[in-house]
């Protein structure tokens, strides 16, 4: 798997992984953050409960927005992990009666910043570690 990732760096470029990725963890995140605001507003106006669900679903996600902006690929390597968590709670809605789609799209927007978040922190410290030398 790693030959094949280095060929695949090598034959698209780090600079254009980079920013390819950069996009789809900006895209994929949004988006995230878009669906657990519904999800904490749907809450709320059922429970009435506060603040409380629609702030416990986003501040964590909150806390990396200065990360992405500042383009750390530690920061994203530690917000893909975070976003596994958003992963397994996007199943487990997906699981309750008439919220599979709610559910999925959670879990499909987690997956992509997972996985654009890795890439980042990868191709990020790669081309870094290229400059450096």
């Amino acid at each position: 798997m790693r030959k094949q990732m280095d060929r695949w760096e090598q034959r698209r470029g780090l600079d254009s992984l980079v920013s390819g990725s950069r996009r789809w963890v900006i895209v994929c995140y949004i988006v995230l953050v878009l669906l657990l605001c519904y999800g904490g507003f749907m809450v709320h106006d059922v429970q009435q409960g506060g603040w409380g669900p629609l702030l416990v679903r986003v501040i964590p996600l909150l806390l990396f927005l200065p990360a992405i902006l500042m383009r750390r690929a530690r920061s994203h390597a530690w917000l893909a992990f975070i976003s596994l968590l958003y992963f397994m709670q996007g199943v487990m809605i997906a699981t309750l009666p008439g919220q599979m789609w709610f559910g999925s799209a959670i879990t499909l927007a987690s997956m992509g910043l997972f996985i654009a978040s890795a890439g980042y922190a990868r191709f990020k410290s790669r081309q870094e570690k290229s400059v450096s030398h």
